[in-house]
């Protein structure tokens, strides 16, 4: 099974959440429609996936997480240019929009 560590942002790029999951479309997913409402990502808007990487066992995930979390800012801008210069939403077409409308239907 894989573990993912990824980076999410809001529109401005103004706002980096670091997070570790073992689902990253799920997590990306529950980041965009704001599931939990009180959340860091909810609160600032953090919607866009900008950077991820994978691994093999969580434990290294973990790790990985940790580690990234401790980067300075100008770091982490740093390593999400190595890979995605432009900052794009890489999860942008993951989903079928009707799912976000879906979600907001039900979510009551």
């Amino acid at each position: 099974m894989p573990y993912y560590v990824y980076f999410m942002t809001n529109d401005r790029h103004t706002v980096l959440y670091t997070g570790v999951t073992n689902n990253l479309e799920s997590r990306v997913f529950d980041h965009k429609v704001k599931r939990n409402k009180r959340s860091f990502t909810a609160k600032y808007n953090c919607g866009n996936l900008v950077y991820y990487e994978e691994f093999g066992e969580i434990k290294d995930a973990i790790h990985r997480e940790k580690q990234l979390k401790k980067y300075q800012r100008t770091w982490k801008e740093e390593l999400i240019e190595s890979t995605n210069p432009e900052w794009k939403d890489l999860s942008a077409e993951w989903y079928d929009p009707k799912e976000f409308e879906l979600f907001k239907k039900f979510d009551k």
